[in-house]
Parts: structure tokens; C-alpha cells; sequence
């Protein structure tokens, strides 16, 4: 963890290997889990959705499917039963927007989805509360297992000791990854936790007005250990004093009596991820290439509507085969891509056009690594089978802005289109700017003020047809250069 001119960086390691990389600037607001008491400012029956107010720079953006009444709902009443709860869900499921919400009302919403772009954040009525082990989620009567647990033993251990584990009414909860192989004190502990959070939210309600604030979320230090703490962490290294408090605070709050080692980073001289090659590491995340040991490389995109993922042999020959030096490279390709995904926070639909193999038994295994590769995330995702052109389709939780954008801005020369005209492009459209400022007449004085590169190319490859238009028009052009002009800036002023 590091702590560097009002931004919180903190970076996962996995025997030595950066996996994941968070960021957060402390003069930034963040949204996600945050619960509000808003007020509907607009109803949009042909979107079937809303905007409420929530006090903050943007409305918050709220679907039908995600109004329905929950158990904060000021203007709703709800029936005990658990049974006639999923039977009034069914029958709103039908509903339109405007039944469901009116101009003015109050609703407590929590933010599914950080603000993206022009876009407002994305809300529901429908709770959750995470915890170590657990999500607690306000209004459901079930209890849920994470299906990243995957041992039907342990799915079965988890529901029996729920059975015989004493949960309040009107809350259900989802057993977390992290919770394989807990006892059920852990889960009380969590239970607790979780209940007195929920009763302290509930009891400001009342004490404030909409819109405003109800709950905020943990800060980046505590969600990331409360989320990424497990057995096999041994360490956390922090290198600034404010921060290495906090975490010992937020250890001995959350995790009692924990025997975690947490190490305070003193050496000023030689910067922590300095120090463990983590800022390489970053450096090539914002890349467009990503090179692989083998030799080989992938080409990653990012767009408006998807993210491109192309996977080349480049270097490597390889030692049998073509099949065998596509396969190796594909197989190396799986697990940077899936990496590459959670260091960048990728969200959203993703198409991986891995290199071809014909044979079945390699398209298979591939695909299985790939699959094993991505479950190791913690957003949600979901893998198509390989499709008939060979790309791999898949979609990939968005619920804040990507590393990409939380970090940089558009190029202010090219204003984010990754390219500009040649120019050769700028000379002729200075020539055909002249004709047009020229017209009918004749005889006129013009000057051009373009960028320099344009200039030279007018001066010299381009002059003879500059000529010309003098000669044609019976006018005079002087051509200047000026450094502080976009090379696709042409500036043109008629001389009295």
C-alpha cells in the first residue's frame, strides 16, 4: 500500500507477481455501495427507468427491474411473509415505470455502478451489505452459496450449518468465497456485524432529508482487506504512517487477535513499489502491447461499446510445429489476458481473437485454462464457447470506471482519436482552403499560418501548385509557419 500526493495506490502481489492494482484519489468521491436518500426527479415511461436526486454531481439512473419495493421504501408497505413477498416481485416484474415511482417521491437506493463518462450511477432498491464472509441482503429470507465454491460437500456443510446458525427474519445472506471451509463462528461474527450495520442505517433514515447520504461504503483501504485477506496472505507492507495506522486500526476492529504481519516501509530512499518493480509493472498496464515470454504479444483495445483483444505469435517460432507454437501461444495468452483484465478492471463486453488451431483436443484444453484463468476473478464474468471466426465473446462486471480512464484523459492534440492527418493530408486542404478564401475575385493579398511540418511541405513539394493558384487568381500568398498550431489548424487572413 502506498500513499502518494493525496492518492491511495495498492497493489496485490501473488509470489512476487502484480495481480491486481487498485487506485483512488482522496478528492474524488466514490459512489459504489454507497446508500442515499434520494428523490425522483424525472420518470421516463419510454425507458422505462428514473433519475433521482441524490444530492451529488449526477442523477442517479434507476431501471424498473430495480425499483421494486425493498424494505427502506418510505411509501410502501410489506407483507411478513416471505412467500407473499416472491409473489408480489413476480406480479411487478410487469409493471411500468411510472406505477411503480412518481415525480417527488422518496426512495432509499444504493449505487450498483460507479458514474462512467456522461453516464449517471446505476442504482437499486434491491440491498446488499458485504462482509468478510458474507452479503447480507435486507428483504430475502434465503441463504445463497457463492458458486465459485465448487465442492458439493462443502455447499452442503454451509447450507446444514445455516440451518442450525440463528438468522434475524426479513434478511437473507450469500456465503462469500472467502467463507470455504469457515466455522459457523466466524459467520456469527459476520451476522453481528452485518445486523448492526443494517439497524444503524436504518435509524438514520429518519434523521435526514432527501436527498443526502444514508451509508457510505469502506474506503479502498479497509474493502481491500476485508476482500483479499485469506490464509495465504502473509504480509501487508505499507509505506506511509497515516496508512499503516489505519490498517492496524481496521485489523484489530474487523479482525481480532489476527497474527497477520503488517510491515511499515521506512526506507524513503528507494520507493516501496519501486522496490518490488510494481511501477513496471503499472507502466504496462496502460500499454497497448503486452508481451508475452514466449516471444509473443497481445494487442489490447478499448473502445466505446467493447474492449479488442488480439493474440500474436510475433517472435516466437516455436520448436515442432505450426499447431504446437499456436498452441503454446495461446496458452500463455490465457492467463495474461485473464490477468490483464482484473489489473486493468475491464468491464463490459470483451472479444479475444486468439490465433486459430485446428485440432479439437487443443481447442479444448485451451479453453478450459482460459476458463480456469478468469475464475480467479472477483467481478463477475461470463465466457461464450469459441465462436465459428474464432474469437472468444465475454462479458466482464463494470462497476467503476476502468483503470485506463480512472487515470488518463483524452489526448488534448488528437481529442482521443488516436490519430491525425498526414501532412501531405494538411497541405492540399490548405491549398483548397486558399482557393475557397480567394472565390471569384481577384488580385488578392492572403497569408496562411499553419503548423510548421505543413509549412516545410508547402514550401517545397506543394509550391509549384501554390504557384499556380497565384497565377490563376492574379494573387499573392504568403505561407508562415507557427509551432503553437495543431498540425490540422489552418489559419487564413485576407491582407488589405
Amino acid at each position: 500500500m502506498s500513499l502518494d500526493a493525496n492518492e491511495i495506490r495498492i497493489a496485490v502481489l501473488e509470489d512476487g507477481h502484480l495481480e491486481e492494482f487498485y487506485i483512488e484519489r482522496a478528492d474524488e468521491n466514490r459512489m459504489f455501495g454507497n446508500i442515499y436518500k434520494g428523490k425522483v426527479k424525472t420518470v421516463i415511461p419510454g425507458m422505462g427507468a428514473a433519475f433521482v436526486d441524490l444530492a451529488t454531481k449526477k442523477d442517479g439512473f434507476l431501471y424498473v427491474g430495480d425499483a421494486m419495493r425493498s424494505p427502506l421504501d418510505l411509501d410502501a408497505e410489506y407483507d411478513e411473509n416471505a412467500k407473499n413477498q416472491e409473489s408480489r416481485h413476480r406480479r411487478e416484474r410487469h409493471k411500468n415505470i411510472d406505477e411503480v415511482l412518481k415525480v417527488g417521491q422518496t426512495i432509499i437506493v444504493q449505487v450498483v455502478k460507479e458514474p462512467l463518462g456522461n453516464k449517471g450511477p446505476r442504482l437499486t432498491t434491491h440491498f446488499s451489505l458485504p462482509a468478510r464472509y458474507l452479503v447480507m441482503m435486507p428483504g430475502e429470507e434465503k441463504v445463497g452459496v457463492s458458486r465459485r465454491i465448487e465442492d458439493r460437500k462443502e455447499r452442503d456443510r454451509i447450507r446444514m450449518l445455516f440451518k442450525e446458525v440463528e438468522t434475524p427474519k426479513g434478511v437473507g445472506f450469500i456465503v462469500r468465497t472467502a467463507g470455504e471451509g469457515k466455522s459457523d463462528k466466524e459467520f456469527v461474527r459476520d451476522i453481528r456485524y452485518l445486523i448492526n450495520l443494517w439497524k444503524k442505517i436504518h435509524g438514520s433514515i429518519d434523521q435526514k432529508k432527501a436527498p443526502s447520504l444514508i451509508h457510505e461504503e469502506l474506503g479502498l483501504v479497509e474493502r481491500i482487506i476485508r476482500d483479499h485477506l485469506c490464509e495465504e496472505t502473509d504480509t501487508i507492507v505499507v509505506d506511509h504512517i497515516d496508512l499503516f495506522r489505519k490498517v492496524k486500526r481496521f485489523l484489530g476492529l474487523y479482525l481480532p487477535g489476527t497474527k497477520l504481519n503488517v510491515e511499515f516501509h521506512k526506507d524513503h530512499r528507494v520507493p516501496l513499489f519501486e522496490k518490488s518493480n510494481i511501477e513496471k509493472e503499472i507502466e504496462r498496464a496502460f500499454q497497448k502491447n503486452v508481451h508475452l515470454k514466449s516471444g509473443g504479444y497481445i494487442v489490447i483495445e478499448q473502445t466505446e461499446g467493447f474492449v479488442a483483444i488480439d493474440v500474436n505469435t510475433g517472435k516466437f517460432t516455436g520448436n515442432k510445429n505450426l499447431e504446437e507454437t499456436v498452441y503454446r501461444t495461446n496458452l500463455e495468452a490465457a492467463e495474461e489476458v485473464a490477468r490483464q483484465l482484473r489489473l486493468r478492471d475491464i468491464g463490459g463486453i470483451i472479444i479475444i481473437d486468439f490465433i486459430d488451431m485446428e485440432r479439437h483436443e487443443h481447442r479444448r484444453n485451451f479453453f478450459r485454462v482460459f476458463k480456469d484463468a478468469v475464475r480467479r476473478d472477483r467481478a463477475k464474468t461470463k465466457i461464450l464457447q469459441v465462436s465459428e471466426l474464432g474469437l472468444v465473446e465475454m462479458t466482464r462486471q463494470r462497476m467503476r470506471p476502468s483503470l485506463e480512464s480512472a487515470v488518463t484523459q483524452s489526448c488534448p492534440y488528437c481529442e482521443g482519436k488516436g490519430m491525425v492527418k498526414s501532412v501531405t493530408t494538411m497541405a492540399i486542404e490548405t491549398i483548397k482552403e486558399l482557393r475557397r478564401a480567394i472565390g471569384h475575385t481577384s488580385g488578392r493579398t492572403l497569408t496562411a499560418y499553419v503548423h510548421p511540418d505543413v509549412a516545410e511541405r508547402l514550401r517545397t513539394k506543394e509550391s509549384r501548385a501554390v504557384q499556380q493558384l497565384e497565377q490563376m487568381t492574379r494573387s499573392r500568398i504568403g505561407l508562415f509557419a507557427d509551432s503553437s498550431l495543431h498540425v490540422e489548424d489552418i489559419n487564413i487572413t485576407l491582407v488589405k
